[in-house]
């Protein structure tokens, strides 16, 4: 009888965040011959076309408002924790990664019940609730920034600096060199806005350009990701300043853009600053002020600090403090040169691969490689 190679079942939430990861890590295990499946919910999303991962979907919620939000919750969770201890029964997997999410937690929670090892993995600088939720119960918690806020692990639990593993794209386009900003030549600005876009973007960023010198305004060159009730208006003042602009609801080759551009204006989610930081492209970064802990405003002070990034809070994300903020940089090129090399100094592409070492540790396969403390 044939033995098959141990099964890694990934646990992660339907958004880019925690899919783009658990993705990148999927394709590094199957090149390790390793098998490979994706547990999330019914409106979790799936990983590339071109990888095929069995998926299988659970219920789960994130935590109502009022008592009986909070009663319907706990239900979802309870059904989803029942469908996952028969899916591991099932499966029988060497272990669980969890990328953070909700929807991770019934699996997680049923793979701590059952005895099968737990790896956490945390894209951002504060750690999640669903992982601070599961930390007591993992072997390993990899993490992709070197301190992270509210990581209290146990005695047998070891904190690994991985990185947070990026798609394959943004790994090749590492060698891509950052083209300076010189006198005349156009100058492309990439505006991302995460997974649903951001209105303040497409608010903000048209009246900031607007208001810069028309020498600037024609060459400056702009993708925009915008959401669809704001794109119309949007596009419409970019034409009424004379700047050229091309504006999406959702971006394909993001990677590709990435790389072309000068500067990004960006969230600051931690896959949004892994591929900035792994193809090392300046950004300037407002965080998402509303997240549960704060964890956009933690990833972008973390890149802004080494060197990486400009932060600016929402509330201070003005047209007016944007269009100075623009022109200031615009008049010293070098600056912007300085962070792009400052956002790959930080960043890195190897993280799929020591992810991958990590969970090949606890499982004690054969091919383990030595992994960073």
């Amino acid at each position: 009888m044939t033995t098959q190679p141990p099964l890694i079942i990934l646990a992660a939430g339907g958004t880019g965040g925690h899919v783009f990861p658990a993705e990148a890590l999927a394709r590094e295990l199957l090149g390790r011959g390793l098998r490979v499946a994706l547990v999330t919910d019914q409106r979790g999303g799936r990983f590339g076309h071109d990888l095929t991962v069995p998926t299988y979907r659970i219920r789960a919620s994130s935590l109502g408002k009022g008592l009986w939000g909070k009663l319907c919750s706990l239900l979802e969770m309870g059904w989803g924790l029942m469908q996952a201890r028969r899916l591991l029964w099932k499966l029988k997997p060497a272990a669980v990664v969890g990328f953070g999410g909700y929807p991770s937690v019934p699996t997680l929670y049923a793979a701590g019940q059952t005895g099968v090892p737990i790896i956490l993995h945390d894209s951002n600088a504060v750690l999640g609730r669903a992982n601070r939720a599961m930390m007591a119960k993992a072997k390993l918690i990899a993490t992709s920034f070197p301190h992270v806020v509210g990581l209290k692990p146990g005695a047998n639990v070891r904190v690994v600096l991985t990185g947070n593993p990026v798609r394959p794209a943004f790994a090749t386009l590492r060698a891509t060199p950052y083209t300076p900003v010189t006198d005349e030549a156009p100058v492309r600005l990439l505006v991302l806005g995460g997974s649903q876009g951001a209105r303040v973007f497409s608010h903000v960023v048209p009246k900031a350009l607007a208001l810069m010198p028309e020498h600037l305004r024609r060459r400056i060159i702009v993708t925009q990701q915008s959401r669809a009730e704001d794109i119309e208006a949007a596009r419409a003042a970019y034409a009424g300043a004379g700047i050229e602009a091309e504006l999406a609801t959702f971006i394909h080759d993001v990677p590709e853009r990435m790389a072309q551009a000068q500067l990004a204006i960006c969230r600051a989610g931690g896959s949004t600053v892994a591929e900035l930081t792994a193809i090392g492209r300046p950004a300037i970064l407002v965080p998402l002020p509303y997240g549960h802990a704060g964890e956009q405003i933690a990833n972008a002070e973390a890149l802004a600090e080494a060197g990486g990034a400009w932060l600016i809070p929402e509330q201070a994300f003005t047209p007016e403090a944007l269009s100075v903020r623009l022109e200031a940089l615009l008049a010293l090129p070098g600056n912007l040169a300085k962070t792009a090399a400052a956002a790959r100094a930080w960043g890195s592409i190897t993280a799929a691969d020591n992810l991958a070492n990590c969970v090949e540790e606890v499982i004690g396969h054969a091919t383990t490689k030595t992994i960073p403390s």
